[in-house]
């Protein structure tokens, strides 16, 4: 039989390789093999809450409300509630957000100094933040090096050095990223897909230069009177590299959660 502990783990594991579905299903798990307990009626709770929609935010609310039925001291589903409460939009929602403050003060009662604590209150900040706030948000997120530069340099280098593909039980996000990536996009013909990739940074500013001088040369030759879509069409194919990419990571991401849902499996 799992424990609860095991159980929690597995959880966690899941959860930061961004397995949100899978949270789910080893949270249920559990109840069904224990019964109820609070600690994973958290992690149900949380697997919703991580989604944002509608449908899953009513179902956190419903783990969160049974969990705190529980053990209506329980840090983690006061925590976790009052940041799915911080987030409700106070029209649709008026009193799941009027009930963030609550378990916010609740929370400072029984545990003012706790990671839980600053948890909430690092969301209250979030929730009022300014527009200067958004812009230096925007700024840093400009800085961070795209995904697709990264994935395609690794990809190249993988290429120089005849890496081997992973076997079937790895569960390192990385091997596996590097396999998909290998598995789809090696061969000549994804040869143009690669070198885009590997210097994409340059590649939008080159196909920036282009656009506006497409877009002036159609409006001094008189083909378009003022500004046109046409000079966009430079985009296209560096779109449909990121896209490319973008598909290997999240199929990469589906085989690494699989392959921890199944070591987990084993190890029962």
């Amino acid at each position: 039989m799992t424990t609860i502990d095991a159980y929690q783990e597995r959880c966690e594991q899941l959860f930061r390789a961004g397995g949100n579905a899978a949270v789910r299903r080893a949270a249920q798990e559990g109840l069904d093999e224990h019964g109820p307990h609070p600690d994973l009626y958290c992690w149900l709770a949380i697997g919703h809450a991580a989604e944002d929609e509608d449908d899953h935010d009513d179902r956190a609310e419903e783990a969160f409300r049974t969990g705190l039925a529980l053990d209506d001291d329980h840090l983690g589903l006061l925590a976790g509630y009052a940041e799915l409460c911080l987030r409700a939009d106070a029209f649709d929602h008026p009193d799941r957000a009027a009930r963030a403050r609550v378990l916010a003060r609740r929370l400072d009662e029984l545990a003012p100094d706790s990671p839980e604590a600053a948890q909430v209150a690092a969301a209250e900040r979030w929730e009022r933040r300014s527009y200067l706030d958004e812009v230096r948000m925007a700024a840093g997120t400009a800085t961070v090096v795209h995904a697709t530069e990264t994935q395609a340099r690794t990809l190249e280098a993988d290429l120089r050095q005849g890496a081997a593909v992973p076997t079937e039980d790895t569960v390192d996000r990385d091997a596996i990223v590097r396999a998909a990536t290998l598995e789809a996009l090696s061969g000549p013909w994804n040869a143009p897909v690669r070198f885009l990739g590997r210097h994409r940074t340059a590649a939008w500013t080159i196909c920036g230069i282009l656009c506006v001088l497409t877009n002036t040369v159609l409006r001094q030759t008189g083909v378009v009177d003022s500004f046109s879509l046409w000079g966009a069409l430079w985009a296209v194919p560096l779109l449909i590299v990121d896209r490319r990419f973008t598909a290997v990571r999240k199929e990469a991401e589906a085989r690494h959660i699989a392959a921890l849902e199944a070591s987990f499996a084993d190890r029962r």
